[in-house]
């Protein structure tokens, strides 16, 4: 499986909000990862449609986790911004391929794909959140 970087940049901005636990505004999150607003902008509003960034608008506001980082699944974002894909073409549309109706290589990749869900889906935003020493220290939080 290979993500794309809307998908990566989803994941940056649920970690950054995730760690800094306060509301974050977008052109933080680009100038920490040093990516575009644009992109981020795209990303949050993707998120906030299906419910894991809740945006404030007006003085004070940002965005903010909707959900506990604990409740967002690596692998409920990845389905959320890449949809159902599959690794070969085969596995969801008929007639691509001469040895399709007797191939088992669609199988092995059902399962592969199948158990790669199912270990990302066990896997939380708040299970890859870096140390708060180093990321303080590239934050610039003052520590405890």
């Amino acid at each position: 499986m290979k993500l794309s970087l809307q998908t990566d940049f989803a994941l940056r901005v649920l970690i950054y909000a995730a760690f800094r636990d306060e509301r974050i505004n977008i052109s933080d999150v680009a100038n920490f990862f040093d990516i575009s607003k644009a992109h981020v902008a795209k990303v949050v509003n993707l998120l906030s449609r299906h419910g894991y960034i809740r945006s404030i608008r007006g003085v004070g506001g940002g965005v903010e986790l909707a959900k506990p980082p604990e409740d967002i699944t690596i692998g409920e974002i990845i389905n959320c911004v890449e949809g159902q894909a599959h690794m070969l073409d085969c596995m969801s549309m008929s007639n691509v391929c001469v040895i399709e109706q007797f191939c088992n290589l669609k199988n092995v990749l059902f399962e592969a794909e199948q158990i790669q869900n199912d270990y990302l889906t066990t896997k939380t935003i708040a299970d890859v959140l870096p140390g708060n020493r180093q990321m303080k220290s590239i934050i610039n939080i003052e520590s405890p």
